[in-house]
């Protein structure tokens, strides 16, 4: 079998040590096609971001890097504009045949929270090669929030695969016709194209990080007030202009669907639509949006960031594109389901953390 690993799959690594686990696995850390990955008990002050890069490890890295070391047993501040390096719970031990990626959950991205993972001879953020065996890391840097973690804490996750199955053109408009992949007309274009609401009919379309903001413990849920860490975007003739180093929360005017069978992940936004940045936590699970799992299509928040100059962003814009993927198995466990999920059927939403509005 070829494709993304499901949950039972990951379980079932767990238990003959290909996912070496420090502490014993969460109820819910298994996700239909992915793992959350948990903080450690210590993080590292550096001075820069790093690779450890072919023939070295991250530990040999952080001698020359870090600049002093957190213990976060009973909480400790990762602050705002800072790069900390954090030892993961997991480890992995992957066959051959078997690579993984990893990327920020959806919480972490809302927060601009950006956070990768790196492991030892890594040339790549985020991309595991077949049959890696070593530690994890988090490499977290807080852009718009300082943050209050603990160990245990989740802010990444990590998706397996057995070679890589990704639905072509073709297949995606096929699968549209007869399931419906979107909710109107679906953009294939080397994936499943999806574009930005500046069409509410409230006039708000979405939310910009304030400056200067207090702290925000991680563990806290709909706890702070939106009022007091962000400010309302709205929209003048389906325009907006972004702001050179302004974080923004959008949402996608699609409502996505993703197949039991399937899984997803946001392409890397290409410079040639716009000085901006799309979606921090790209992982998109089997099920979500569903309708046999509870819902009709659910939109995909965006998390932008502009880039050096200011940009005039308009309705229906092209913004990004999701490219599916097949699963090795249908999951034991689907988005929406089976799974407390806090952005099912979601519209223009913050993370978990904020007070609804």
């Amino acid at each position: 079998m070829t494709g993304v690993l499901p949950s039972q799959q990951i379980k079932e690594m767990m238990a003959s040590g290909k996912i070496i686990l420090s502490n014993p696995v969460l109820n819910d850390q298994v996700q239909p096609a992915s793992l959350d990955l948990r903080l450690g008990h210590k993080a590292y002050r550096v001075r820069a971001s790093f690779l450890a890069g072919a023939g070295n490890t991250v530990a040999k890295r952080l001698d020359d890097f870090k600049m002093h070391e957190i213990d976060l047993n009973g909480g400790a501040v990762l602050e705002k504009g800072c790069v900390y390096v954090v030892p993961l719970m997991e480890a992995l031990s992957l066959p051959s045949n078997v690579n993984a990626v990893a990327n920020a959950k959806s919480s972490t991205g809302r927060l601009d929270l950006f956070t990768r993972c790196i492991v030892d001879n890594g040339i790549e953020f985020d991309r595991i090669e077949n049959g890696y065996e070593g530690p994890l890391y988090a490499e977290i840097s807080p852009r718009s929030f300082s943050v209050l973690v603990r160990p245990g804490m989740r802010l990444n996750q990590i998706r397996f695969r057995e070679g890589k199955d990704v639905l072509s053109d073709i297949e995606l408009t096929k699968m549209h016709t007869e399931i419906g992949l979107v909710d109107g007309t679906a953009q294939v274009d080397q994936g499943l194209g999806f574009s930005v609401d500046l069409n509410m009919p409230n006039g708000l379309v979405g939310y910009r990080a304030k400056p200067h903001t207090g702290l925000i413990d991680l563990d806290n849920i709909d706890y702070y007030n939106v009022d007091d860490y962000w400010e309302p975007v709205y929209a003048h003739d389906k325009r907006i202009i972004l702001d050179p180093g302004a974080f923004y929360i959008l949402v996608s005017r699609e409502a996505v669907h993703i197949p039991p069978n399937c899984a997803a992940e946001m392409a890397p936004y290409l410079a040639m639509v716009g000085e901006f940045r799309v979606h921090y936590a790209g992982f998109f699970d089997p099920g979500f949006g569903n309708a046999g799992a509870g819902g009709s299509g659910s939109r995909g928040v965006l998390e932008v960031r502009c880039h050096e100059a200011p940009f005039a962003l308009e309705h229906g814009q092209s913004v990004g594109r999701l490219v599916y993927e097949r699963m090795a198995e249908i999951p034991d466990i689907l988005y929406g389901a089976d799974l407390k999920s806090n952005y099912q059927g979601q519209g223009l939403k913050l993370s978990k953390h904020f007070k609804k509005p």
